[in-house]
């Protein structure tokens, strides 16, 4: 039986450095044949000895059994999104912000940048505990995304067990997130068109959306059958190898035998970056991927750290994004829809147009003023152009294909869901209608109450909130806790399970935190950010209420647009009267901690640095000394209180705080300051 083991594991060891060879490196070592004799000979050998398959075999790529519905997985580090640039000024305006936020003592001459294809496919983060690939997740919102494990063992060039190269100089770490994108060569995809025309097989649109529908494929076999590759970029978190710099953990990938793309380029100035991408660009029909721009990051990772990131989107790194790609359509006609603020937003039905592989119906106009500049007619003939290949809009009429007969858009004058008259401020583009009993406004506040940012109510959705308001269920958004389950049992298709599990998401929605629930009632330009900035400073929902507008616009981040809104949302008896319903509800009305108590925590007034691997993901541990009052820099100066020291600390920061006599304490050290 060790004989069966010890070759077991020896072809599978083989298997995989080759499949490496073949998939990654495009230079394979042996023929297709000697291949197959090595995998059936594996085959043969796992089905005689079952109990001796792992997860890792070669052999699991076939697919697995299929699955009822994707897990939840949320991301030990989340995993933000990117903003973008349009062209080099956009470019150089982003590198003076990051000029401004520099540690003292760095120049922006010393800021060292590293240039990677933005490849249009899905982004995923692969989980290897001690060189096994153990957990393989979708982005997702950035902090959950869904287990597609199965699907992505199926990815040829995904290593299941790391380093592959037999002869690698670097050993697996005990633990490693490595993220990066599943995508479809064109090639590739044109095969699997040709294959799908041939057996009258439906067409798929483009690479991108085929990769993705792939991968969230619940029986993994037919992912198996897809031609995915992937890409890695990033390496989201790390235990047992320290990695300063972008490029140096895009080399230690390669070096655990993950695919890179070649066309990454170290520059030492934006402007070298800038000439990268404009030559790269040029290439642009020639690549063998697709791709929608390039990513530009700051190299060094203490510089990362420092830069920080603002709201879900860092500040180290920027997408420069390709130009639109345009098409003319017919403009069919101008309609109008009425949003949760009952703000009324006109877009375009559009004859249908294929817009670099994506087919695009309808459009937004964004506001009747930009209709009126734009001189846009119902019958136009149009251009259209997806802003950074992803958003469409409508650029302008061709005047000398306009029908004769065309008349300019008149906006409506009425709402055109109530009827009601609509409200034109006289400082705003926007236009509005003011009945809130309007059901198209409340259809929207509903859904945007129990989405995701919100209260987070799992199985509500826009078509149980559509379907609930026309029922008479709901008139408000507190309703929602107010359902009678009689009523609902009573609709089709609304089974006794189904209505069980509504009803649990919605009593787990009541220990959502208060800021949630000020998301949660809507209010005009409070969002998550600033919701969480008023909870945090004001503590419970009764001290918003009753702030006055020169209060609010005193917060840092509340400027008098928010706070004249905020102020008059609670100024309304309706609403009043929604709050104390959901106050009855049992929601949370008050925050656990408030900004004035942040005088109490341990660490008040203290400030850290990070040097090292820590037992924890850098992200938790920075999490930990905020939670407690303290503040995490990227650099050691004279105003640093402690350095925090892990594994494999980096010298520059260690040798500072020497010279600088700044305690070093370990992690330990630290839970004992925290002391919970």
């Amino acid at each position: 039986m060790d004989d069966v083991q010890a070759r077991i594991e020896q072809l599978r060891k083989e298997i995989n450095y080759h499949l490496y060879r073949y998939h990654t490196l495009d230079d394979p070592v042996i023929s297709d044949y000697e291949y197959d004799r090595l995998f059936a000979e594996l085959k043969r050998l796992e089905a005689e000895h079952p109990d001796l398959i792992t997860p890792d075999s070669p052999t699991r790529r076939v697919g697995a059994e299929p699955l009822s519905d994707f897990e939840k997985v949320t991301h030990p580090v989340p995993m933000t999104s990117l903003a973008n640039a349009f062209d080099d000024d956009d470019m150089r305006d982003w590198l003076k912000r990051i000029e401004k936020l520099l540690p003292e003592g760095t120049t922006i001459a010393e800021v060292e940048f590293v240039v990677e294809p933005k490849i249009d496919g899905l982004a995923v983060a692969l989980t290897y505990e001690n060189g096994v690939f153990v957990q393989g997740a979708t982005r997702g919102n950035g902090i959950v995304g869904e287990n597609v494990t199965a699907n992505l063992r199926t990815v040829r060039n995904i290593p299941l067990r790391i380093p592959v190269d037999p002869h690698a100089e670097i050993s697996a770490p005990a633990r490693i997130e490595v993220r990066g994108e599943v995508y479809i060569s064109i090639k590739d995809f044109e095969e699997l068109n040709r294959r799908q025309a041939e057996s009258g097989g439906k067409l798929y649109a483009n690479p991108r959306n085929t990769a993705a529908g792939s991968l969230r494929q619940l029986d993994s076999s037919i992912t198996a059958r897809r031609p995915l590759a992937f890409f890695g970029y990033q390496i989201g978190y790390v235990a047992g190898l320290e990695i300063r710099t972008q490029w140096e953990a895009l080399q230690t990938m390669r070096a655990l035998g993950f695919p890179v793309n070649p066309d990454v380029h170290r520059a030492r100035t934006l402007d070298e970056a800038l000439t990268f991408i404009h030559q790269w660009m040029e290439r642009r029909a020639e690549l063998p991927y697709e791709a929608d721009g390039a990513v530009v990051k700051v190299n060094d990772f203490d510089l990362q750290q420092h830069l920080g990131i603002v709201g879900n989107a860092p500040r180290w790194a920027i997408a420069w994004k390709f130009p639109a790609q345009e098409v003319t359509t017919k403009l069919l006609a101008i309609k109008t829809k009425v949003g949760r603020t009952g703000q009324i937003t006109p877009y375009a039905e559009l004859e249908p147009v294929n817009i670099g592989g994506v087919t695009v119906r309808n459009t937004s106009l964004h506001n009747f003023e930009d209709i009126a500049r734009k001189d846009l007619r119902e019958g136009d003939t149009v251009v259209v152009k997806r802003a950074g290949d992803v958003i469409p809009q409508v650029v302008k009429p061709i005047l000398d294909l306009r029908p004769p007969d065309s008349r300019p858009y008149q906006p409506p004058t009425h709402c055109p869901v109530c009827g009601a008259p609509l409200f034109f401020p006289a400082d705003e583009v926007a236009v509005f209608c003011v009945n809130t009993a309007c059901p198209a406004q409340l259809v929207r506040r509903v859904e945007y109450f129990v989405s995701r940012t919100a209260m987070d109510i799992e199985g509500f959705g826009i078509k149980n909130a559509e379907l609930f308001v026309r029922e008479g269920f709901i008139h408000d958004i507190a309703d929602v806790y107010y359902l009678d389950r009689e009523k609902l049992l009573a609709l089709e298709g609304f089974k006794e399970k189904k209505v069980d599990n509504l009803f649990e998401g919605i009593e787990a929605s009541k220990r959502q935190p208060m800021h949630r629930v000020l998301t949660a009632l809507g209010i005009r330009f409070v969002g998550a950010e600033v919701a969480k900035l008023l909870a945090d400073r004001f503590g419970a929902l009764d001290a918003i209420a009753a702030a006055d507008a020169e209060t609010l616009e005193a917060i840092d981040g509340v400027g008098p647009r928010i706070a004249a809104s905020v102020t008059d949302w609670f100024s309304r008896p309706e609403h009043r009267r929604i709050l104390e319903k959901l106050r009855a509800a049992g929601l949370q009305f008050s925050a656990e901690k408030t900004a004035e108590s942040a005088g109490e925590k341990p660490l008040a007034g203290l400030t850290f640095v990070i040097t090292g691997t820590l037992p924890v993901p850098r992200s938790e541990a920075k999490k930990r000394i905020e939670g407690a009052g303290g503040k995490v820099t990227g650099s050691v100066t004279g105003k640093t209180n402690y350095l925090l020291v892990g594994e494999n600390p980096g010298g520059s920061k260690f040798t500072k705080a020497e010279k600088l006599g700044t305690p070093r304490i370990g992690w330990d050290e630290l839970e004992k300051l925290i002391g919970d």
